[in-house]
């Protein structure tokens, strides 16, 4: 077989072949996993049109720590990704490698639009979110949201509809609850409660059927709002602190029990 010397060029060739090829692949392995390359730098930046007024750069190293594996060219952008954005007030991150031995993270924070329930919080795009309220904008008022799990959504549609419906009114709302019957409560700035019942549109989410013994959302507020001034003219110095809007044709409301007076009157 030697004595062929096609055969034995054949072979020789191949065992340079593997031998440059082992060479280059440990050449590789030494230059990849050199320190120079370790994760030592971290850019944080806003994604456009954001900006960050709760995501600093010490919140990103105490939620990475020991969550950083490999160096910049091994390290797993994806996992990463999907670590950082259970961190509070982060939304979503796109990370991308700085050479030789960084990363840029642009960030979109949650903005906050409302509390959730005891200790969360709702965003602008109707989604739940969990962080400190300590850190809320105190120049910003924040209603409180109560309901059901999986009626967030639900609940910020609604809460659109009904502040456009109350607008004439220059009233805004506190607190909003949904029960877990989908019927609907709320408490307005001028600490009026208004009691608006099942939610008529709500067959989506309602597990009981939105359209049982349940009134229009919309109709009942507008004769509300249709009516309000002209009560407030007709009960000067009473103090309504609730009107029931579960009637087909009216509404009934309750007087403050300081004087000691509590009716409901059909309008």
């Amino acid at each position: 077989m030697f004595n062929n010397p096609r055969l034995a060029n054949f072979i020789a060739n191949i065992i340079v072949t593997i031998t440059i090829l082992a060479l280059l692949i440990g050449i590789g392995y030494w230059f990849v996993h050199r320190p120079m390359f370790n994760i030592t730098q971290m850019r944080l930046e806003p994604k456009e049109g954001n900006s960050l007024q709760h995501v600093s750069p010490a919140n990103i190293q105490s939620a990475i720590a020991g969550y950083v594996y490999g160096n910049f060219f091994t390290v797993d952008l994806p996992e990463l990704k999907a670590h950082i954005e259970r961190s509070p007030w982060i939304r979503h991150v796109d990370i991308s490698r700085m050479w030789p031995n960084g990363l840029i993270l642009r960030i979109e924070e949650h903005e906050a639009y409302a509390k959730w329930n005891e200790n969360q919080m709702i965003n602008t795009w109707g989604e739940i979110f969990t962080a400190n309220r300590e850190e809320l904008d105190d120049n910003v008022f924040y209603p409180q949201y109560n309901g059901p799990d999986g009626s967030e959504k639900l609940m910020v549609q609604r809460a659109g509809e009904l502040a456009t419906l109350l607008s004439p009114l220059n009233l805004r709302i506190e607190t909003m609850s949904l029960s877990d019957r989908y019927a609907w409560q709320v408490k307005l700035s001028n600490g009026l409660t208004l009691i608006l019942g099942r939610d008529g549109g709500a067959d989506v989410v309602d597990p009981l059927g939105g359209s049982q013994e349940a009134v229009s959302f919309a109709e009942n507020v507008q004769r509300f709002v249709q009516a309000w001034p002209i009560l407030l003219n007709k009960t000067k110095g009473r103090n309504i602190i609730r009107v029931d809007l579960r009637y087909a044709k009216g509404f009934a409301i309750t007087f403050d029990s300081v004087v000691n007076e509590e009716s409901a009157e059909k309008k």
